[in-house]
Order: structure tokens, then sequence, then C-alpha cells
């Protein structure tokens, strides 16, 4: 027996050779018949792919160097330079889009480190030929320092051309809408159809992106954060929509579907928040190592980005959590004079270069940028509750504006009680910012909107102003009456209990009144489905019913909100409290809010001619009727139809 098992062990050991040796020469073989070697560079040749229409992401693939996304020497990431010119055949617009290392260009599925595509992404606003210009550089950190870098051959000036037809996107697909941007207003406008934009979602849970259909993500904090599966929207995912890995995704991606279905717009996340709450989503390959940037799950995580965006989806990114944008510590506790930070106190490790714009956080934004920033609707926020020094945010702002081409919506969240220490430096030209992101208590939107509303016009930039964070921080935004036993009405020690519908009267309608840009919904810390462990946004139901009763009304009616400004003196509420609101466009719309159900009387003595005067209902939308026409010139009664509900009266010129 022995020796025959030596025998045999010999016989097979030798054929198991000959095997191999068969498969290099016929791998090698087939290498040579393609042209190509194993794990070897590229030759230059560029692929255009994606569906070639205006607001559509056409996709540049470069076959450039062979690289590993954990590569050292060099590492693709800060070693390489590789951006995209594009033009249009008039000469205008005129986009320089970093590009990104893509391993083998279908990370997603393959869940590839290595490969040799290099990608880049344009969203392209006209019809016609468009030219694309290649700039590939080579050098220790070029690709996040001013050095010019080593032209690389056959990579660099690579150059062609592509045709771009009509969009054929229609409805809430942002394809058919154009790109999202600030034009100098309150609100952002589509730059496709002209038309502009509120919002209202969620806000939460901040750790969206902490997903076990994700490749290499997973909770450190399992107890308090556990990963998410989004089991209840499963049921959400239809036919036809994307997965990855097979059959990955359809949580998510049945999540997006909901949100969408129920009318809302807008959607909240973290991509990097090490340290933090949650400490369960960053995008690099490991937590901890910010140069070198995982290919397969930022793959994965823009299939979701761009689902949303097909279903209308604005994305909210906040950029870093507020334990890691380098509040210092002292003694365990945090030190908020981040001016005065005491000497040598040491900086988060989870921080991104202590706070400042240094090589770790220019990478970071610049690989957002270069895979997602293609998308039209979106939003760059410096960071949850931020408290780097105005200097430190002033240089993240800017490089984000000098690095993303299309100069999405720059803004800040802050706390409560620091809003005027943030904003104030930043106003105007003190930053390239274009809108806050405000938090505070849920019945003082509309004083808070409106401060930062009118103190931006004042500073001739005005700013796009949203309600992102509601308090208090333990309760937020409650779920519906009854689910999962929630009774529908907030009790907390220290503070006015309230309910859902006293978020949709003062911080829904407390900021659309104020002129403010819409909400994002937080759903604090204690409640069931809060902000760490949601994953069934139907726990908020019939609070999005009241957001797209809200969105419904603006649109249907056509009313013109981003001419209009708050005008509460008109109606008496000098102080701005939440007894009535009126936003008015002069001489030609007015619309007076009564909370309570109150009645309001407005003010038309220098406004001649006839109105109509119809009402609203807040709570159950639907077409509005006129009541009667008044004449102006004098004081206007409102006396709602119906006692203790809110209720929104409109006024229309109908001829001078």
């Amino acid at each position: 027996m022995n020796l025959n098992f030596k025998i045999n062990y010999k016989f097979f050991l030798q054929k198991a050779v000959a095997l191999m040796i068969v498969l290099f020469f016929v791998t090698d073989i087939s290498a040579i018949q393609t042209g190509k070697k194993r794990n070897s560079d590229g030759d230059g040749s560029v692929s255009v792919s994606g569906e070639l229409k205006q607001w559509h992401k056409v996709t540049i693939d470069l076959s450039g160097p062979f690289a590993n996304e954990t590569g050292v020497d060099p590492n693709p990431f800060t070693d390489y330079c590789f951006e995209v010119t594009f033009e249009h055949e008039s000469g205008s617009p005129k986009y320089v889009v970093p590009g990104y290392f893509a391993a083998d260009g279908n990370a997603a599925e393959s869940g590839a480190e290595s490969g040799n595509v290099w990608r880049a992404h344009l969203s392209p606003d006209r019809t016609g030929t468009w030219s694309y210009l290649i700039s590939f550089k080579k050098g220790a950190s070029v690709a996040v320092s001013d050095l010019p870098g080593e032209s690389i051959a056959p990579f660099d000036g690579v150059k062609g051309t592509f045709k771009i037809g009509p969009t054929d996107k229609s409805g809430r697909d942002f394809r058919g809408k154009g790109r999202l941007q600030y034009v100098g207003k309150h609100h952002l406008q589509f730059i496709g159809t002209g038309e502009y934009f509120l919002k209202a979602g969620p806000d939460s849970p901040e750790t969206f992106l902490a997903y076990a259909d994700f490749d290499n993500t997973h909770a450190l904090k399992e107890e308090k954060s556990p990963m998410k599966t989004y089991e209840p929207h499963i049921k959400d995912w239809n036919n036809g929509d994307p997965v990855w890995k097979e059959n990955k995704g359809k949580g998510m991606i049945g999540a997006l579907n909901y949100l969408a279905g129920k009318g809302i717009n807008t959607m909240s996340f973290m991509p990097y928040n090490a340290g933090g709450d949650g400490d369960n989503v960053w995008p690099f390959v490991e937590r901890d190592d910010k140069f070198h940037y995982d290919c397969s799950k930022l793959d994965q995580w823009g299939i979701v980005f761009s689902h949303a965006q097909k279903q209308g989806l604005h994305l909210h990114f906040k950029l870093q959590e507020t334990e890691i944008d380098d509040n210092r510590k002292r003694d365990g506790q945090m030190i908020i004079d981040r001016d005065k930070p005491a000497d040598g106190s040491p900086a988060v490790p989870e921080a991104l270069d202590g706070g400042a714009t240094g090589p770790e956080r220019k990478l970071y934004l610049r690989e957002l940028i270069a895979r997602y920033g293609h998308n039209l609707a979106l939003n760059w926020n410096l960071g949850e509750e931020n408290t780097q020094t105005s200097e430190e945010q002033r240089a993240m702002a800017k490089y984000i504006h000098d690095t993303d081409p299309y100069n999405h919506n720059i803004v800040a969240h802050s706390y409560p009680n620091m809003q005027q220490r943030l904003y104030e430096p930043l106003i105007g030209n003190g930053s390239e910012l274009t809108g806050a992101s405000l938090q505070n208590m849920w019945n003082v939107a509309h004083e808070r909107t409106l401060h930062w509303v009118k103190a931006s016009a004042q500073s001739g930039k005005p700013w796009v102003v949203a309600n992102d964070e509601q308090g208090s921080a333990r309760t937020g935004v409650p779920p519906d009456p009854g689910y999962k036993g929630f009774e529908g009405t907030t009790f907390e020690e220290g503070y006015e209990s309230y309910d859902l519908n006293g978020i949709r009267k003062y911080t829904l309608w407390g900021n659309l009144m104020a002129g403010g840009a819409g909400v994002e919904y937080y759903f604090g810390y204690k409640l069931v489905e809060n902000d760490l462990v949601a994953e069934d946004f139907r726990s908020r139901d019939l609070t999005w019913d009241y957001c797209r009763i809200a969105l419904e009304f603006f649109k249907n009616e056509k009313i013109p909100f981003w001419d209009m400004k708050n005008a509460d003196e008109l109606v008496g509420n000098y102080s701005h409290n939440n007894d009535v609101y009126c936003l008015a466009k002069t001489s030609e719309v007015y619309l007076v809010y009564s909370p309570e159900g109150e009645k309001a009387i407005l003010n038309l003595q220098n406004v001649p001619g006839m109105f109509s005067v119809a009402w609203f209902n807040p709570r159950e939308g639907g077409k509005i009727k006129t009541e009667k026409t008044v004449s102006g010139g004098g004081f206007i009664e409102l006396i709602p139809p119906v006692e203790n509900e809110d209720w929104l009266a409109i006024f229309k010129r109908i001829k001078f």
C-alpha cells in the first residue's frame, strides 16, 4: 500500500506539472494573439461608452498603465494624474474633468483590485460634436500637488471626438432636466429646463452606505450601528433595476424606488464616518489607509447614485462627521474653540490631514468628484456639525470649487449654537460656499432660515438655505403614529412635545415660507428606526406625504418661489415667530400660511388691482378652488375655512 501510494502520488504530481506547463503556454499564446501580456500596460486606446445623449453619463475608458489599488511605487491614486478636457464644437462649454483608476473596468462585478483601465465621466450640456484630450502625468504625489509631473506615452495627448444627440428622458429623471446649478439665487436651477428646485426627503440614516451588499463594508460598532440590508424595501425592487454580483443591491435600490414613489426628491449620506457614531463607512481599501481606494466598492456606490438620479433623487454628500473633522480633544472632551486649540493637543487619528486640506483630504475630494461629480443633482457639504477653523473651511471649499468642473452647490452644516460663528466669516466673498445646511430645533426653522437668507442676500451672494437637521437630537422627526408601537408624540424632559404635524407646520412650511430651499429630515437617536439603525423609510410614510403635497403645490400652481421673498411684515409678524408666515412676489403673488388656523390680516395698502383668493390644505393637498376675488389697496382679512388646522391662502393678481 505504501509503495503504490508513493507511485501514484509521483504519477499525479508529474501530470499536474505537465498540465501547468500546457496552461502557461496556452495563456501566453493567447496573449500574443491578442497583442496583450498578463498584467501589462495598456496600449493607449480609448473607448467611449454610455447613452450618447445630452445630460447622460458618457464614459471615457483609457487603456493605461497597469496598477493595483494597493500599489505603493507608484500609488495609482496619488502618483498618476489622469485628466480629460472635454470641449463642445462651439468652444463652450469646456470642462477639465479629473479621472480615476478603475481596475479592470468592471470592478463592481468582478471585485477586481488591479487592471489597466482609467476612467472619466462627462454629462454633456449640449448636442453636437464633443472632443476629448487626455492628460496623463506621473510623479510622486502629482495628483494632489501642483507639481507638473512627467508626461507618459502613449497615454498623454490622446484625443478624439464623439457625437451627442438630444435627451429622450422626462418625468422625474434628471437626465430630462439637466444639471442643477447655483445661479446667484436662493434656489438652484436645472439648466436644461430652467425649472427651480425645492427639496424634501430624509437626512437619515447618516450610515446609509453601511450596506452589507457593498464590498469590504463592515461595522466596527455592531451593537450601536449594525450593517444594513434594507430588507423592508426588497419588495420595492423592480425587474430591470440594477444589481451587482448577480443578486446584490435589491434592498437599497428598492429603498430608492420607495422614496421616489412617495414623491420626494433628495437623500443624504456620509461617504466617510470612521471614528464617528457609525464607524462603518469609508472609501478606502482599509479603514485607516487614506491613500488607497476600493475600486469595486466605489463602483457599487456609483450604481446606486446613478439609479437615484434616474429616480429624481438629489444626492447630499456630507463629506465627514463632526468627530473626524478634527475637533481636537483634551482630557476626552471636545474642544469646540477650534481657532485656539490647546497646544500639543493630538489630532483625531481618523481626521484627514488634521482638518487641513492636505494630500489626504485633496485625494478624498478628488476621488469623489472624479467618480460622482458627473451626476446632475448634488451638493457637497463640508461636513456634519463642522468645527474646522474658518481658514480650513475656506481651503476645503476652494479645493472643491477648483476641482469640480461642474461647480455644484457647496454648503456647510453647523451646530445650532455655532451658526453665527461658522457662517459669518464665510458669507459673501468670504468663501466659495453657496449655501447653508442648517441644524436647529424643529420649531425655529422659520426664523433661522430667514436669518441666513437675508444675511446672505445682504452680502451680495444669496445662499441656498436648507433645513437639514431638526432637534432635539434624541427624537428628530418622529415615526408615524403606530409604527412599531410609537404613540405619535415625543416626550423628552426639558423640551416641548411635538408630533409629525408640528414638523409639517414649523419645519417644512417654516423653511419654505422663509424663502428656504427645502428640508431633509433627521430621525433622532432615541426612537425606533433612528439615525443610526434606520432601514425602513416607511417609518415616516405620512411625513413623506406631507412633503410631496408641499412640493406638488409649488409646481402645480406655478408659484414663482425663486422670485419671492419673505414678507411676514405684511401680516403683522415683525418678529418672524410662528404665528403666521407670508411669502410674496410684490404685486403679483402672495402666500399666507397659518400654522394653527388663526385669522390673519394681509396688508395690500400699496398694491392696487384685483386678486383671486384661494385656500390650500397642506395636510391633504389636491386641487385648489378660487373662493373669491378681492380688491387690493387696503387690508384683507383672512379667515381660514377650518379652525385649529393649518391652511395656506393664495393671492394671485388677475388684473390691475
